[in-house]
């Protein structure tokens, strides 16, 4: 079987057009199958290559397409919407059989989905949004309620109990998951008894300067209100190792949680202080359930069952630190 790989970069949305070659052959109007040839055309496209999690994907998708033979045109869109949508509108009008999307959140792709629907081709996506949608015929994503619930309670049993006590939140609302996994950790904080500092999410403004701003609120809070806080829930790990860095500047016994289980967090946790939990999200795990399922419509023509599929996550602790590879070290 043929096999093509083609990278498209997004920033230069000319370029990508010509990458993605001229044949019109391809979508097959949800019949699966791919084309006469035996040729099963892909694009994948992501926003977020250049994080830890999304070079890993763009990496795995490509090694799985050789493997499985796919007709591979893989779209990296550095962040730019601007760019990266009318690079994949154009792939798309160039056929396909399947397109898949990484960490780009059905928000930014609005354009993106109605090419792909007025060609008949199906979205299958992972980590791309916190609820069903019509826009995919799948997404496969972690359990946000989990994350809050494994989260939330580490942070109980490590500081003896919720209520009565201060927690600070930090979140970014611009990234769909972070977003909704703040509101959750509110209301499950406010729910315990516990009284949120500031009383409000404190919004991390970009992501750039995520450790920064995190660490900067902790500071200018326990400057305000020494010795005032419990604990810090942060969304993501790079806020979490700002907030232990202020906490443990001020010699704060406060405990800190993050989400992602990078590799300096997972250090920080076995080191001892601060930076209690964070959790790691399987996505080896749900990128091979993402591809279980275009290949069973490359054979049948038969979509996935369900829209929305919400995958279980682990908390990382001090005593399985060790046994969990770092979202950063995945390939």
């Amino acid at each position: 079987m043929r096999k093509k790989f083609k990278i498209a970069g997004a920033l230069v949305a000319a370029a990508a057009l010509a990458l993605t070659g001229c044949s019109s052959s391809g979508g097959s109007g949800g019949s699966g199958g791919g084309d006469d040839d035996g040729t099963f055309k892909v694009i994948a496209f992501t926003s977020g290559n250049q994080t830890p999690v999304g070079a890993w994907w763009v990496k795995a998708v490509t090694e799985k397409a050789e493997e499985l033979g796919w007709d591979l045109t893989m779209i990296q869109g550095d962040f730019d919407f601007q760019k990266m949508n009318p690079a994949v509108e154009s792939a798309i009008g160039q056929g396909a059989d399947v397109i898949l999307d990484g960490y780009t959140d059905v928000s930014s792709i609005a354009s993106i989905v109605t090419a792909a629907k007025d060609a008949e081709i199906p979205i299958f996506a992972m980590d791309a949004g916190t609820e069903e949608t019509d826009a995919f015929v799948t997404n496969i994503t972690t359990d946000q309620q989990a994350i809050v619930d494994k989260t939330v309670e580490g942070i109980g049993d490590a500081i003896g109990g919720l209520e009565g006590k201060t927690v600070m939140v930090i979140g970014h609302d611009p990234h769909a998951g972070i977003r909704y996994r703040s509101r959750l950790a509110i209301e499950a904080f406010e729910a315990a008894g516990a009284t949120i500092a500031g009383g409000e999410i404190q919004q991390v403004t970009s992501p750039a300067s995520g450790r920064t701003e995190a660490l900067n609120f902790v500071a200018d809070y326990l400057s305000a209100n020494p010795g005032g806080l419990d604990a810090v829930w942060a969304g993501w790990d790079d806020a979490a190792l700002g907030a232990a860095q202020a906490l443990a500047e001020d010699e704060s016994t406060a405990v800190v949680t993050g989400v992602d289980a990078l590799a300096e967090t997972i250090a920080a946790i076995e080191a001892g202080g601060n930076m209690l939990a964070t959790i790691e999200q399987p996505w080896p795990t749900v990128l091979d359930m993402l591809v279980e399922d275009v290949e069973r419509y490359r054979e049948t023509g038969e979509l996935p069952s369900k829209r929305f599929v919400a995958v279980d996550v682990t908390l990382v602790t001090k005593e399985n630190a060790a046994d969990i590879t770092p979202s950063d070290k995945l390939g």
